[in-house]
């Protein structure tokens, strides 16, 4: 199963999906490490463990997800390798990414100490909780080079378009975990430090086959010059990437955290509302990320190709199938939403005010797909800075959105969301032919 070069870029709805599909699976299946978890140290039937692994659970998923900016990072860098047809740097490219993850998760095991007590302080936990999830994070923390190296290789896999490998190991990811932490937990009594060792277990296994996957792919010439890894402006260029899109997505978290912040100042009903409206839209990001993942693929490859052509029919091509599905989508939520919030929530305030901002709610998949489409093209053709730069005024928008809308209440949050979402995708749009412009010349 040796990795073959592209010469020419094939730029079609069929490679599209094939590559979308199998991504937007593979996403699905991240929440599923929690949600088991969860249950099992539910069965327990103790309440301060059920809060220590929500509470853990958020940070490591706060975390990774800053520090999973590596696997888009990671996926143009190779997409472009693999137009350019450069063998050694493809390979290159796994290595110096499997480094930086190593070194992230690395000073994250050293530090965790301190970063716990922040975090566990700032939540605000009972002492029961903080003793608990204190001791979770000190245990799923040995996880960390593995996460973020799985977050590597996954990226490696996507910018040569084998998403469907990809899917296989976040797959083979839950699957461990699930069968871990019910003997760990249920079997073998070992409570909150079991949940975390099977975790631990499960990304240490993903990594495994992650490596023997990319090493069957590569082929017997395996074989990478130190010099050609730890060279100086791929470096450089690599770790700027990494940094720009990890930048920007704490400008995502800084306004879903004000978001989910500001619900909560208004009254817990209403926090508990805004939290189902957003699990359900949550649903939809999942399909629109599957078709940003195959926009960053073939568009580094376009780019990589110095393909032009190729590169504004991937444009149009994840715009085409991200507007197929948001479209629907939206409708769906319109017309299903009210049962489905009865199916979340038994409280009849939370589902009096979840059916009263839904038709808010339902339109954050419509107007958020141009930002998950252009997302993908931006980090395929490795524009990170720019990405960064453009999520400064879509963030001032929210902020100046909401000031304006103050007092309108939650019905003004939403409104501030709904501009947040839109303007990412606009000012990423208004960008790209200049940008288009200075990279084909």
């Amino acid at each position: 199963m040796n990795l073959a070069l592209a010469g020419r870029v094939e730029v079609t709805s069929g490679r599209f999906l094939a590559i979308a599909l199998p991504a937007t699976l593979a996403q699905m299946t991240t929440p599923v490490l929690g949600l088991v978890a969860t249950g099992a140290i539910g069965r327990l039937g103790d309440a301060v463990l059920l809060g220590a692994v929500a509470v853990g659970a958020l940070l490591f998923d706060f975390a990774f997800w800053i520090f999973g900016s590596i696997r888009m990072g990671t996926a143009g860098l190779t997409a472009q390798a693999l137009g350019r047809g450069e063998r050694v740097e493809l390979r290159a490219v796994l290595i110096r990414a499997l480094l930086i993850a190593a070194a992230i998760g690395l000073a994250l095991i050293v530090l965790h100490g301190p970063i716990a007590d922040l975090a566990f302080l700032a939540m605000g936990a009972s002492e029961g909780v903080h003793a608990a999830a204190t001791l979770y994070f000190s245990v799923r923390i040995l996880s960390a080079p593995f996460a973020i190296g799985n977050f590597a290789v996954l990226g490696w896999l996507v910018g040569i378009a084998r998403t469907d490998i990809g899917l296989g190991l976040q797959v083979l990811i839950a699957a461990v975990n699930a069968v871990a932490t019910v003997a760990l937990v249920l079997y073998w009594d070992f409570g909150i430090a079991g949940a975390a060792c099977a975790n631990v277990l499960a990304e240490i296994t993903g990594t495994l086959f992650g490596l023997i996957a990319a090493a069957r792919l590569i082929g017997r010439d395996w074989r990478v010059p130190w010099r050609t890894v730890l060279d100086r402006a791929r470096l450089v260029e690599t770790v700027a990437v990494n940094r720009d899109i990890m930048i920007r997505t704490a400008l995502i978290m800084s306004v879903i955290l004000f978001f989910t912040a500001q619900g909560a100042r208004h009254d817990d009903v209403t926090l508990a509302a805004n939290a189902v409206l957003y699990n359900m839209v949550m649903v939809s990001a999942f399909f629109l990320d599957g078709f940003s993942t195959a926009a960053e693929q073939i568009c580094g490859q376009s780019v990589g190709a110095r393909d032009r052509a190729g590169f504004r029919r991937a444009v149009r091509l994840v715009l085409f199938w991200g507007l197929g599905f948001a479209a629907p989508a939206t409708l769906a939520l319109l017309a299903g939403g009210g049962p489905l919030i009865d199916l979340l929530s038994a409280n009849e305030q939370v589902r009096e005010v979840g059916r009263q901002f839904l038709p808010l709610a339902a339109l954050t998949p419509l107007l958020g797909v141009a930002a998950f489409a252009y997302d993908g093209i931006y980090a395929g053709a490795t524009w990170a800075r720019d990405m960064r730069n453009m999520m400064l005024p879509a963030v001032a928008l929210f902020f100046l959105a909401w000031w304006l809308t103050l007092p309108l209440g939650n019905t003004g949050l939403w409104l501030a969301y709904l501009a947040f979402i839109s303007g990412r995708g606009i000012f990423l749009a208004l960008r790209l032919p200049a940008l288009e412009r200075r990279t084909f010349g």
